[in-house]
């Protein structure tokens, strides 16, 4: 279907469930699928209608005596040691959840100079919604928390397509993204769908292979 389409259909979704309280909202899928993309387009065409708080997988990463131990280049490493699942549920899920203070934190851990953030806890307003993205965020120990999940989901090749483009500067030039990519992250992300199987899990699947026109894969919400 069209994009705006999609984002509509995904907003009035929003807007309708459990509107007396925050909804979480987990927008997973692989590197460079289009997640915060999405995220940040459902936050936008929420404004006026519930308040949206945003918040991603990245300010939750471990140190990297910790996500690096098995290697640079693991994708075991990649899967299991690179983020702070307990944080997660801790700072962000459970005071957002039924029964919880909506006392929340958008960080804990700045990868980029490995350290702790010191950040101060938010109020989130009664009725917001949630849109949390990252890699990952269907894996057992998260998915009983949220209350709408979406995978955005795009084929291995077209994931490495954009990474070479997005992310040669950022990494160092494209053989360094290449490998990365080819040793660490495409097999990490086999590892998850092996493993906890996030498709299955998801209430909203999105091929997200052509971004302009989106294929609805399932829809069970």
């Amino acid at each position: 279907m069209p994009r705006a389409a999609l984002v509509g259909a995904l907003v009035e979704l929003l807007v309708a469930r459990s509107p007396e309280r925050v909804l979480r909202v987990a927008v997973d899928g692989p590197d460079a699928a289009g997640k915060t993309t999405l995220a940040d387009e459902l936050a936008r065409n929420l404004s006026g209608r519930r308040e949206a708080i945003r918040v991603g997988i990245d300010g939750f990463h471990r140190p990297r005596s910790v996500r690096l131990r098995r290697g640079s280049l693991s994708p075991e490493g990649f899967y299991h040691d690179s983020f702070d699942h307990d944080a997660v549920r801790r700072t962000v899920l459970d005071p957002l959840g039924p029964g919880g203070d909506r006392r929340y934190r958008t960080a804990v851990f700045d990868h980029r100079v490995d350290a702790a953030t010191d950040e101060p806890a938010r109020v989130a307003p009664e009725g917001a919604v949630l849109l949390f993205d990252g890699v990952f965020v269907l894996r057992p120990e998260l998915r009983e928390h949220w209350d709408v999940s979406i995978f955005v989901d795009v084929s291995e090749e077209e994931a490495l397509r954009r990474a070479l483009v997005r992310d040669a500067v950022v990494m160092g030039g494209p053989d360094v993204v290449r490998e990365r990519y080819e040793r660490r992250y495409l097999p990490g992300q086999r590892l998850y769908r092996g493993t906890a199987a996030p498709e299955l899990a998801a209430d909203v699947v999105i091929d997200n292979n052509d971004p302009a026109r989106p294929r609805v894969v399932k829809w069970t919400a």
